[in-house]
């Protein structure tokens, strides 16, 4: 019985065991259909997802393309443009390369002849030096300073009065042996016209000393030349005062020209020097610009006194003419009278004549 029983349980053991062997077998087929259907499904999900993904991948490579061709295109216009701008830039390159050439070979022009200027100017300057050399040799004596002063003198009266406005070493008093280098015939409304006596002076030698100590700075020896220079011009005044100044033949003044700028401007910067030499003396300091302006107020003043010459001619001129127009009128009466007498007279022989027009119609009739 035990053994029955034994072999019973034994057998049960093998049902179940079969029992859970075809269970599991069965858990196990199901389980594998389930994860071929899974499978499927994803196997299904990834043809999809590659499918969209190749078809992203076209249109990726579509997209890319058309980039290529688009930059290929841009290329090409790059290409073009920077040609463009190439021969642009070469053309202007050019154009620049032969305007500066252009400017340099005027300037080279320029520079040539302002060089030949240059050298024009040293070769005048070198002749200049050699002529102030010369000028100073010429000037060294005292006679020929003194007609270098009658030169210049001589060229500024002829440039501002005629011939008859002034004359040249005139005799004062009249029949003297003393002679003024100019005198100017001055303006008035008489008939007698007085002289200006006008003498050049040049006291070149007080004159250098000076500039010489002012140069070198010997204020002692400066000083004591500037007074020289000023006994010099007041000596020189007063010749010309108890020389030439001898109304009514002249004024009751006089004129000391000096002949240089420098020197007129050394003598106007003595305090007070000109105005003594005035009042003492009668006599007008003056340069050669000075003088002008000067010489240019006497002649606006001859211009005036010739107009009123001129003026009263014309006054006179005019008063005669007037006399004539007024006889002219009176002539100009006389014959209007007698034309209207002979226009009485042509209309007395009208109304005859109409009335022996109307006898002989009346006797046609």
């Amino acid at each position: 019985m035990s053994e029955f029983a034994n072999g019973n349980f034994a057998l049960l053991a093998l049902i179940l065991l079969a029992v859970g062997v075809g269970a599991a077998i069965l858990c196990a087929a199901l389980m594998s259909r389930r994860a071929e259907r899974r499978q499927t499904r994803v196997l299904g999900r990834l043809r999809h997802d590659s499918e969209q993904q190749a078809e992203a991948v076209a249109r990726l490579g579509e997209g890319l393309n058309a980039a290529l061709r688009q930059m290929e295109a841009m290329s090409g216009a790059m290409e073009t443009r920077q040609d463009r701008m190439r021969r642009t830039l070469d053309e202007r390159m050019e154009l620049m390369n032969q305007s500066n050439e252009r400017r340099l070979e005027q300037m080279q022009e320029l520079v040539t002849g302002k060089l030949e200027n240059v050298h024009r100017g040293l070769g005048e300057l070198r002749e200049l030096s050699l002529g102030v050399t010369d000028l100073k040799k010429m000037l060294g004596g005292v006679k020929t300073r003194g007609v270098w002063g009658e030169v210049q003198l001589r060229g500024l009266l002829e440039q501002l009065f005629a011939p008859g406005q002034y004359l040249e070493n005139v005799a004062i008093p009249a029949l003297s042996q003393n002679r003024v280098e100019f005198a100017l015939i001055m303006p008035t409304a008489g008939e007698e016209a007085p002289l200006l006596p006008i003498d050049s002076k040049f006291p070149q030698e007080d004159y250098l000393r000076l500039m010489d100590a002012q140069q070198a700075g010997d204020i002692e020896t400066a000083r004591r030349c500037a007074l020289q220079l000023e006994r010099a011009v007041l000596e020189q005044a007063k010749r010309i005062h108890d020389k030439y100044i001898r109304p009514p033949q002249t004024t009751d003044f006089a004129v000391l020209f000096l002949p240089t700028e420098s020197l007129y401007a050394e003598v106007a910067r003595r305090d007070g020097l000109i105005e003594r030499v005035q009042e003492r003396y009668r006599v007008l300091i003056s340069g050669p610009a000075t003088l002008c302006a000067l010489l240019t107020s006497l002649q606006l003043g001859l211009r005036t006194v010739t107009l009123e010459k001129r003026s009263g001619e014309v006054l006179s001129t005019l008063t005669a003419m007037r006399q004539d127009f007024a006889r002219f009128d009176e002539s100009i009466q006389r014959m209007r009278q007698r034309l209207n007498q002979t226009e009485e007279e042509l209309n007395g022989l009208e109304q005859r004549a109409r009335k022996v027009v109307k006898v002989l119609e009346q006797v046609e009739g």
